[in-house]
């Protein structure tokens, strides 16, 4: 298997079209293809990839199969240095990469690798000394001793090697929508307010019925009782803060957003408030993400499932308050029937009051967590992940007083039958179009900005991005969607433009900064586009936090 790397490279391409409203059938202009290569964080920044050794000392010599035993074999024996030295290194999600150091005199040798997961022995013959170098890709994610035996069946001479070697990637668990942490009351942490440019921690490994030694959790972060503009950035305690973000507030909002984030060594997330006054913090946990085979992630092209305006999904008109209505995601649309949890793009429009939304699965007892945070007549959106219930369906609460429009597109799924396996990256900053460095300014009215994310990497399903649009002037929305092209297709100017998507990511009006946590697919190519579907230019960045893995 060869040495696989995350290449994350950008162009930006289509100005602005020109179209008035109500003209969406005119002519789109041939794109442009403007070039504009990003250096990304790399397969390197995967703070899973390990290394696993195991050195000559652990070598065990063994009497060979019908032949001698006892004293007779050691004075029959030869060989007497036969040994093996073994290192072992994730190359994927799935995969990893074994070198073989045989120490022999000169002789023939059989060497069998055994990589206990039940499958096929690799057998290879050699003479002497010699470096093997092998490859694997394990089914399922877990932990698997590999087993390497040489045999010198002149000298009556056999050595054993074996190591524990663990998968790379992290499959999902959901967890029935639980609060972990709110500053306004004393959960999860002392009670009162996050200080300006300080921090405060969420336990998630080993608290309630997580376990400890969990990978990354999908947390739903809301910040309230704001008095000022800041954001808050989520991160693995004991590492360094990144300079990305998560949140971004303004005063007087309380805004909510999904966060897929590393859990630290001691099993702590920090929230750190990049904002110059105090502000109140809550985190909801729906799920967790483990070294052992659970569910893996399967990205889908978004695809309605509910729109209160069309009755789509649910009755039509709008929900009212205090009132709570189920939609079945399994078994539709694509989506199978199987499924322990789904990701989600919900949408609240013409809400008549203040209120939240609580997402969770049918069957259960309603929540005391929150998805979308809005006021009245506010259009917003938030990414959700919630587990479904046993008949592959999930309810939606409007907690208010008063009705509101709601909106609800699948991205994607996860089951026992998906191969998607999660690879955290460190943090990092793939486009900001307000930096010096990008010269081709604010993303176009009606445009889009196209990012080709590992392209020569077939294996990677899908992304895990955030999205943050600023500096806008107008209401829109933003879509996120897989580009039919190919990275070379652009670099060769004979792209085509690509559908305008119709399912919403995130929701703006003027003057407004507003995140959303994006998981997307990466389509056919490995190509993403981010469109601007408003009719005024507007800036944005975009974070990468991880992406998925099938092998």
């Amino acid at each position: 298997m060869r040495s696989r790397r995350l290449v994350i490279s950008v162009a930006v391409i289509a100005a602005t079209i020109g179209l008035a409203p109500g003209l969406a059938q005119a002519a789109e202009p041939v794109a442009p293809g403007v070039s504009a290569p990003v250096v990304g964080p790399g397969k390197s920044a995967a703070p899973n990839l390990k290394t696993f050794k195991s050195p000559a000392e652990r070598s065990v010599r063994k009497a060979l199969p019908g032949g001698k035993t006892g004293a007779a074999a050691q004075q029959a024996a030869g060989n007497p240095d036969l040994a093996i030295v073994l290192n072992a290194a994730s190359t994927s999600a799935h995969a990893l990469n074994l070198e073989t150091s045989v120490i022999s005199a000169d002789a023939a040798l059989s060497i069998s690798v055994d990589w206990g997961d039940g499958g096929p022995k690799d057998e290879s013959d050699a003479f002497g000394s010699t470096v093997l170098k092998s490859s694997h890709a394990y089914e399922k994610l877990g932990e698997y001793t590999i087993t390497v035996t040489v045999t010198d069946p002149a000298n009556q001479a056999q050595v054993v090697n074996a190591f524990q070697v663990m998968t790379a990637g992290s499959d999902f668990v959901p967890y029935t929508p639980t609060r972990l942490l709110d500053t306004r009351n004393g959960t999860g942490a002392a009670q009162g307010k996050v200080a300006p440019y300080g921090s405060t921690r969420v336990k998630v490994g080993g608290n309630g019925a997580i376990p400890e030694g969990v990978t990354a959790v999908a947390l739903n972060v809301t910040v309230t009782n704001t008095t000022g503009a800041g954001h808050i950035t989520a991160f693995p305690e004991g590492t360094e803060r990144p300079t990305t973000s998560n949140v971004n507030f303004e005063a007087g909002e309380s805004v909510p957003n999904l966060v897929i984030v590393p859990v630290g060594k001691n099993g702590y997330v920090e929230l750190a408030n990049r904002g110059a006054d105090a502000v109140d913090l809550i985190a909801d946990v729906t799920g967790y993400f483990t070294r052992t085979e659970a569910a893996g992630y399967t990205p889908m092209t978004p695809a309605r499932f509910v729109d209160t305006r069309e009755g789509l999904g649910t009755s039509r008109g709008q929900l009212p308050g205090q009132t709570t209505f189920g939609t079945r995601i399994g078994g539709l649309r694509g989506v199978p029937q199987n499924i322990s949890a789904v990701a989600l793009n919900v949408t609240v429009t013409n809400p008549k009051e203040a209120g939240h939304l609580t997402v969770f699965p049918s069957g259960g007892s309603i929540p005391t967590t929150s998805n979308v945070n809005f006021r009245a007549g506010q259009t917003v959106a938030n990414s959700v992940i919630v587990p479904v219930g046993p008949d592959g369906s999930i309810n939606v609460r409007n907690a208010a007083w008063a009705g509101t429009d709601v909106v609800v597109d699948v991205v994607g799924y996860y089951s026992a039958d998906s191969k998607g396996a999660f690879m955290p990256l460190k943090p990092g900053r793939l486009l900001d179009t307000r930096a010096a460095s990008w010269i081709h300014g604010p993303l176009r009215a009606r445009g889009y900005v196209w990012l080709a994310l590992s392209p020569d990497e077939p294996h990677i399903a899908g992304y895990v991005l955030n999205t943050t649009v600023t500096n806008t002037a107008g209401t829109g929305f933003l879509s996120v969607a897989p580009d039919p092209n190919t990275w070379q297709q652009y670099k060769d100017k004979t792209s085509v433009f690509p559908a305008r998507p119709t399912a919403s990511t995130l929701n703006w009006t003027a003057g407004r900064t507003v995140p959303n946590l994006v998981q997307t697919s990466s389509g056919n190519t490995g190509v993403v586009d981010f469109w601007n579907q408003g009719w005024d230019n507007t800036d944005l960045v975009v974070d990468v936090f991880g992406y998925y893995e099938t092998k």
